[in-house]
């Protein structure tokens, strides 16, 4: 399964489990657990009712159990229901999983076997991989990428029928990284708290309710440096100096690396359309809201792409002063002088 599409899986897959279209194997595997635990749990949650689990739920793990002990409760019929579920987390754990073929090539259509395989996949080369394709479902994850963050908050909200100002949305994206857990976690605490009748999230509300500054921000910083603020950019780097536990100067190279990385894509795509404006899907798939091209378009007249080539290296050069190469006492703060100095002049 190409690795592009599998949250068009996951939703096709979920759609089917609300209308009890049930596979009897569910391989869910890869590096991002969060679509792993909706799926089994949305499966541990709704086949059965509570009277039914009582007898024919079973969770096991893979540190505690063998193949056969997996291929024995699979293999037990369902009692005064019609279907058991029998879920096998951390599978990434047990021993001789490939084992599992024997059973998943002719599973029995009275029991719901899900494997959660976290962190990687199982080789698809072999038996196991290729059996559960025939008769049951394989759903593959993937680690979002940085620019896909803020279209995937955009997208999770409007399906829970809520909006967020573009702002906001990237704002969350930059300071809360890729785990989907911890994007989830807060924006459901977001909408939450949302007064009654509102359904928009401003950047206002993400400041009051979980801290994260609508002004003093990587964002707020990229947009200083490359709108030539410098006063606005030294009060940021000053806050962050003054809360280096909230903005760790590794999450804010990492974020001025990004921007410029998105500043120099623009540039490519600017030389290869000519005088035709860039069209909004290939902004998107930058991880750029159509929303702030502006800002970029005057950002790349400010900086060519040599001079933005030239600032990708200086952040990657002090990326590596930060971790002690070349640098015996400077800290922090005045590192990030330096480098926004060094930018802007």
């Amino acid at each position: 399964m190409a690795k592009s599409s599998y949250r068009e899986e996951y939703r096709r897959i979920m759609n089917d489990l609300r209308n009890k279209i049930y596979k009897p194997v569910y391989l869910l595997m890869g590096e991002e657990a969060y679509f792993i635990d909706k799926v089994s749990g949305y499966i541990e949650a709704n086949v059965l009712n509570d009277a039914e689990k009582s007898f024919n739920q079973t969770v096991m793990y893979g540190n505690d159990v063998t193949v056969g002990q997996v291929i024995d409760a699979s293999r037990r019929f369902p009692m005064m229901a019609a279907l058991q579920v029998v879920v096998v987390k951390e599978a990434q754990s047990l021993a001789k999983i490939e084992d599992l073929e024997h059973y998943v090539k002719a599973p029995l259509k009275s029991t719901i076997l899900v494997i959660c395989y976290k962190n990687k996949s199982v080789d698809k080369r072999k038996a196991l991989y290729k059996a559960v394709g025939k008769t049951g479902e394989v759903l593959e994850t993937a680690l979002l990428r940085d620019y896909e963050v803020t279209s995937w908050i955009t997208e999770y909200l409007k399906e829970k029928e809520c909006a967020i100002e573009p702002q906001a949305a990237t704002v969350l994206a930059e300071s809360l990284g890729t785990d989907l857990g911890k994007i989830v976690n807060e924006l459901d605490k977001l909408m939450v708290l949302l007064p009654q009748g509102i359904k928009k999230i401003t950047a206002e509300q993400i400041e009051r309710n979980i801290g994260i500054s609508k002004d003093y921000n990587t964002f707020e910083l990229n947009g200083a440096i490359t709108g030539m603020d410098v006063l606005k950019a030294n009060r940021i780097i000053q806050h962050f100096e003054k809360n280096p536990k909230a903005y760790p100067l590794v999450v804010t190279l990492s974020a001025l690396y990004g921007h410029f990385l998105k500043l120099f894509s623009l540039h490519m795509l600017k030389a290869k359309y000519r005088v035709q404006p860039i069209p909004d899907v290939e902004v998107r798939a930058l991880g750029i809201h159509p929303y702030f091209l502006k800002e970029y378009e005057a950002a790349m007249r400010r900086y060519s792409a040599t001079k933005v080539s030239e600032v990708i290296s200086l952040i990657r050069e002090f990326d590596m002063r930060s971790k002690g190469w070349n640098n015996a006492s400077t800290s922090d703060g005045d590192l990030l002088r330096e480098l926004v100095y060094k930018i802007m002049h």
